[in-house]
């Protein structure tokens, strides 16, 4: 953790940016994303485990009401995941687990039906690939390439979903329209954040067992905060997210000093102890 916990206290009055940004949040919130990352490993256990043995005994009359279960829990255990890290990037007070039990409560509902189509997806993906992994004859390009293509855009679409999700209480309809059309807008950016998760998925898959190792450390987390943090800067200028939230909770406002305002309200702070004394 000493790696990250560099002094990158912004001294012009404004957040920073880019890689600075990026080590700056890893080193003030390292051991809450690891925690968060045990408990959403633990919320996909079920979903695990039920694709597990549809797979193993070859039956999708078992992975159907296998992922709708587990759906029922990793859907809460995502949107928990990206709520915590959402307000990370925001710069949101509190303690882990004051907002973790707040995450929960806000969406646990609202999670349920996207946390089993979610599922629904990730089991019959898992399902296919095993079935094509085990077939005498290997699967043609073609085939490949369509696999590909529905698990770039089931990727593209939740990278974003689970953001809207978790950031604003809509109908259904409005936050699905408003998915799209971001994803339409800013369809590089999604790409490339789709891409970078079916690289790291990919490459977990392919070195397991030994990789399950780093499921604790690297796991959910870390993929997924470089994709929100990727795409966070162009959903707040979006969607205005901050000034929403600071709308709704004045208390979530960050106000980011230059050095001067810092130093000055130190000296009045010290003034204030001696006083007191």
């Amino acid at each position: 953790m000493s790696l990250f916990r560099l002094d990158l206290r912004p001294g012009n009055g404004r957040r920073l940016t880019g890689g600075a940004r990026y080590r700056e949040i890893l080193g003030r919130d390292l051991v809450r994303f690891l925690i968060v990352n045990l408990l959403t490993i633990f919320g996909f256990l079920p979903l695990i485990a039920g694709v597990a043995v549809a797979i193993l005994s070859s039956s999708i009359l078992i992975l159907i009401p296998a992922c709708i279960i587990g759906g029922m829990f990793a859907g809460p255990a995502m949107a928990c995941m990206h709520d915590i890290i959402l307000r990370s990037l925001r710069d949101a007070p509190g303690k882990l687990r004051e907002n973790y039990k707040r995450a929960l409560k806000q969406n646990w509902r609202q999670a349920l039906v996207p946390g089993i189509i979610f599922s629904m997806m990730l089991g019959f993906y898992a399902f296919m690939m095993m079935l094509m992994w085990w077939a005498d004859t290997s699967p043609s390009w073609g085939t490949i390439a369509l696999l590909f293509f529905g698990m770039l855009l089931f990727f593209m679409f939740f990278t974003v979903y689970w953001q809207l999700l978790v950031l604003f209480d809509q109908p259904q309809k409005q936050r699905l329209t408003n998915c799209l059309l971001f994803i339409i807008k800013f369809s590089w950016k999604v790409f490339r954040c789709a891409v970078q998760q079916i690289l790291y998925w990919g490459v977990l898959i392919l070195f397991m067992p030994l990789s399950v190792i780093l499921l604790p450390f690297t796991g959910i987390w870390f993929i997924l905060f470089t994709a929100d943090f990727k795409l966070y800067d162009t959903m707040n200028e979006t969607f205005e997210i901050e000034k929403q939230i600071v709308k709704a909770f004045p208390e979530q406002e960050v106000v980011f000093e230059d050095d001067e305002a810092w130093l000055k309200r130190k000296q009045e702070e010290m003034r204030h102890e001696r006083n007191n004394n």
